[in-house]
């Protein structure tokens, strides 16, 4: 097959097939956020696959509602929420319409607009650490609920778009659990990343909640 152009933007195909395979095939890619301020790329190196209605992990686990709606969609937009009162993250729709599945894109390379995204991430001790997190990818990119259900594959200067990039070779893609996920979910293997790359955030197992007892 030729080769295909960095600059050339996904397609809605490549978002539209199961989202085990979409997810590590993301790894190398180049998101691009554009904003007022200015331009970010960034290039991804970690991500997780969540299937939707088959999968405990995800949020569309137990049908749609007002706020997983956008997972519903056509392939190729935005799911983005709200976590724990404090941080979005960004997501990305896979499969075929009204089958929810997406890919949290958990970390990522800073390519340009560098100093854009560390005036967003001020407490960032270095460059690796600008998007080394989902939380934190959102945060320098500027990523809120305005931009939920955005088409990916529409206008090239849309607010966001991806891009092909340069994909990971297979063997430095790597998997295992997913961060943070407890229950029947806990062990699926669709965490994925670039090996030995420093933006890769460290895993961290799910730790349940304890809740104070109060009273007698």
């Amino acid at each position: 097959m030729p080769d295909v152009p960095a600059r050339t933007p996904l397609t809605r195909d490549f978002f539209n097939r199961p989202v085990v395979d979409v997810a590590p095939d993301l790894l190398g890619r180049t998101l691009v956020r554009h904003t007022p301020d200015g331009t970010i790329e960034l290039r991804l190196t970690e991500v997780e696959a969540y299937d939707g209605e088959g999968d405990p992990g995800s949020h569309a686990y137990r049908g749609r509602t007002a706020r997983n709606a956008s997972m519903f969609g056509p392939p190729g937009h935005t799911y983005v929420y709200f976590i724990y009162g404090m941080w979005f993250s960004l997501n990305l729709v896979c499969g075929p319409e009204g089958r929810a599945s997406g890919v949290l894109l958990r970390a990522g390379e800073i390519l340009t607009g560098t100093p854009l995204a560390a005036g967003r991430r001020p407490k960032a001790r270095n460059t690796n650490e600008l998007a080394k997190g989902p939380a934190r990818l959102a945060t320098a990119l500027d990523i809120d609920r305005t931009l939920n259900g955005l088409d990916l594959c529409g206008d090239a200067d849309a607010p966001l778009a991806v891009l092909h990039g340069r994909p990971a070779a297979p063997d430095q893609v790597r998997n295992g659990p997913r961060t943070g996920v407890g229950g029947d979910g806990a062990e699926h293997p669709w965490r994925y990343w670039i090996a030995d790359d420093p933006t890769v955030s460290p895993y961290r197992p799910h730790t349940p909640r304890r809740r104070t007892r109060t009273g007698t």
